[in-house]
Formats: C-alpha cells, sequence, structure tokens
C-alpha cells in the first residue's frame, strides 16, 4: 500500500507544479493555456459541462494509475475525501461537519424532501426558473403524498422574495430555488427568500450547481438551510460527486432513508453501532472517490486563481455579451445587469441553431426545442471569445 501511495503522491505533487498564472494580453487570469479545450473550439458552454483544467485531469490520472499499480487503502482514501471535504466547506464558508458527500446535486433535494415528513395539504413553493428534476420530484409528491407545488411565474426572467411571499403561507414545509437559474442564469438575491420561508417556518433549500464556482459564496450569509451541487461544471471536476450542505442545527432534522457501513462512527460490540452525528452520516456507502480526489485538485485550483477574480471576469464577458446581442437585436431573456456568467437568447428555430454553430466551431447549449440558445462564459474565456460569438451571431438573429 505505501508504494502506490507514494506513487500517487508523487503525481499528485506534478500536478501542482504547473506553470504559474500569470495574466496575458486578453487572457487576464492567465488560465487559458491550462484549458486544452479552448485551444481549438469557441467553447462557451460550461453551464452544461465545464473542461476540467490540466491539475484535475493530472489527479484522476493519478488515482488510476495508482489503483492500476497497487490500491491506496480504504482509511487513506476516507481521510483524502475529508480534506477536500474541508477545502469545499472552506470555499462556501461552512464546516466540515456540515457537508456530506452525495453522487448528484438532484440526490440532495430527494433527501430534503423525504426526510421532511410532507403530508397532504403541506406545500411546497418553487419559482419556474428552477431545474428540471424540482419540478418532476414535486409533483410525484403532489400525485402520492397530497401535498401541493406551488409555482412562482417569473417576470422579465427575473423573481424576488415579493413574488414568493403571494405563495409562501402557514403550511409551506419548504421553499426551494436554484441559486443560478440554468434556464437564462438569473441569479437570485437569497437572504430575502431565505427570511421570507424562515418567517413562516419553513425551510430554504438551493440547487447550487449553477452557482458555486462562479462567484464567491457566504452560504451562511445567505441563510440556506441544505444546498446541494455537482462538481462537472463551475467547479471545473467530475462526475459522481456532489457535495451537500446541511446546516449544523438540522441534522437531526432530516432522518437517515439508508444505511451503510460507513455511516459508522464507532462499533460498540455486540454488532452495535453509533453512527455519526456530523453530515457524514449521509455518506452510508463507497464513494465515488476517483472524482473526489479530482474535486481535491479543481478546489485548489480555484483557490489559485481566485473565484472573487473569476466572477469579475466572467460576469463582466456576460455582460459584454448580454449588450452586444441586445444591440443586433437579439431577444434575450437574461435581465441585463445580471450577476452570473450565463445568458440566454431566443431564435427562430427554423434556421437550425444547433447545425450553424456546429458547423461553425462554437460549443453552446441550444434549448426549448431549438428556440433558445444558451452562452456560458467561464474563466478560460477571453473578450475575443464574445465578440467572435457576436459576429457570427448575426446571421442567426437577424437571418
Amino acid at each position: 500500500m505505501e508504494h502506490s501511495r507514494r506513487l500517487f503522491l508523487q503525481a499528485l505533487a506534478a500536478t501542482a507544479a504547473v506553470r504559474p498564472l500569470a495574466a496575458q494580453p486578453g487572457d487576464p487570469l492567465g488560465v487559458r493555456p491550462e484549458f486544452p479545450a479552448a485551444a481549438d473550439r469557441l467553447y462557451l458552454n460550461s453551464a452544461y459541462i465545464a473542461p476540467v483544467p490540466r491539475a484535475v485531469a493530472a489527479a484522476g490520472r493519478a488515482f488510476v494509475d495508482a489503483k492500476m499499480e497497487r490500491p491506496i487503502s480504504l482509511g487513506e482514501m476516507q481521510r483524502a475525501a475529508d480534506r477536500v471535504r474541508a477545502q469545499y466547506a472552506a470555499l462556501i464558508g461552512a464546516s466540515p461537519d456540515e457537508i456530506a458527500f452525495l453522487y448528484s446535486t438532484s440526490e440532495g433535494e430527494n433527501i430534503v424532501a423525504r426526510g421532511l415528513g410532507l403530508k397532504k395539504g403541506d406545500n411546497v413553493v418553487v419559482d419556474e426558473l428552477h431545474y428540471n428534476t424540482t419540478f418532476v420530484l414535486y409533483r410525484e409528491l403532489e400525485r402520492t403524498l397530497g401535498i401541493e407545488l406551488r409555482i412562482v411565474k417569473a417576470r422579465d426572467g427575473a423573481v424576488d422574495a415579493s413574488d414568493f411571499a403571494r405563495h409562501v403561507d402557514r403550511r409551506t414545509r419548504l421553499v426551494s430555488v436554484a441559486w443560478v437559474s440554468h434556464q437564462n442564469g438569473f441569479r437570485h438575491d437569497m437572504r430575502p427568500i431565505a427570511d421570507l420561508a424562515h418567517a413562516h417556518g419553513a425551510f430554504f433549500y438551493v440547487d447550487g450547481v449553477q452557482a458555486v464556482g462562479m462567484f464567491p459564496i457566504d452560504i451562511g450569509a445567505a441563510g440556506v438551510d441544505f444546498m446541494a451541487a455537482g462538481t462537472y461544471k463551475w467547479l471545473l471536476a467530475s462526475f459522481g460527486v456532489a457535495p451537500f450542505f446541511i446546516r449544523r442545527d438540522l441534522l437531526d432534522r432530516i432522518p437517515l432513508d439508508r444505511f451503510g457501513a460507513l455511516h459508522v462512527e464507532r462499533e460498540l460490540g455486540d454488532f452495535r453501532y453509533e453512527i455519526y452525528r456530523t453530515a457524514k452520516r449521509f455518506d452510508y456507502a463507497t464513494p465515488a472517490f476517483g472524482p473526489i480526489y479530482q474535486l481535491g485538485a479543481a478546489l485548489a485550483f480555484l483557490e489559485r486563481v481566485g473565484v472573487a477574480a473569476i466572477e469579475t471576469h466572467t460576469v463582466a464577458l456576460a455582460d459584454r455579451l448580454n449588450r452586444g446581442l441586445r444591440d443586433m437585436g437579439a431577444r434575450v431573456v437574461t435581465p441585463l445587469g445580471n450577476r452570473s456568467s450565463i445568458v440566454s437568447f431566443s431564435v427562430d428555430p427554423a434556421r437550425d441553431p444547433a447545425g450553424y454553430f456546429t458547423k461553425a466551431g462554437v460549443d453552446v447549449s441550444i434549448r426549448e426545442s431549438g428556440r433558445q440558445v444558451r452562452v456560458s462564459p467561464a474563466l478560460f474565456n477571453t473578450v475575443d471569445d464574445i465578440d467572435r460569438f457576436l459576429a457570427l451571431s448575426r446571421d442567426i438573429v437577424r437571418g
């Protein structure tokens, strides 16, 4: 075991010895060389799947190589996972004992919804900018439990606490939002919605997959009770691991619905066990350790670059894109002045936007049956990328 661990640590050390990040003309964060995906295509689709930097790919290879040579022990992998847990907690302003490792963003909301003991007459309030899983989940709970799903309509692509207020009452058990909408990139003002929910005795759940890594997060200041976030978008990592935040004083509020050997903090004898009282109580089985190691490398990379610097750079790119599209007459569905890295605009599906952008070597998301284009510049994108996209878009906007 020591041999494989040594090989793995040597490989990880090599990933850390990347070239210094230095601003270059057009690349103010100095990160573009770390993203090969940016070399031969115009990649503007990180809200779908973000390319990983070289260090994250190297961490993944190092893990697989170690498993090939002589697998790392379970205990060492668990200790590494705890180090990554602490890294993620620091990123969002939480404590490591408030972080569990789930498999996907959707798993988090399912755990919360099932754990609240919802019953007939209760209601859950969401807005129409939320992710699809949320609607599938609560429509099914309407059918099976008799709860009511209340959906807040957006106004000009935005929603605020006053819109939620008309739907929240004494029977509301949960208010759920996507911090940043995957549809149009709208970034919610979190605290007023959290305060509204808490004033009515409801909990506040957040889908953070389009937010964490895009801009700095203070989970306590935002008033969030629960949040899950997959790591293959703005966290620059892989599939198969999704950190789940649960506020410390709510750990006993969500009962476990499954059990396994990794729940055990202490063996009591006679086949009796003491289960973790921290968020590790949700880590019931062997996690995807490879993606967790990759997440550790990604978090270290984000720390080097600085998430505040990423926000400044990418939000400015998105604003340039938003204004440029409006200037050419596009119907932009992302509010002007919105502080996220996602911009969506409407097109005529008869112009075949998917074929058009694919032929041009541009990666974007085509949504709503070809009626909407979603563009999401990331830290490795540049002003030149945005201007090139705007030039390419003139035909499809005006055609």
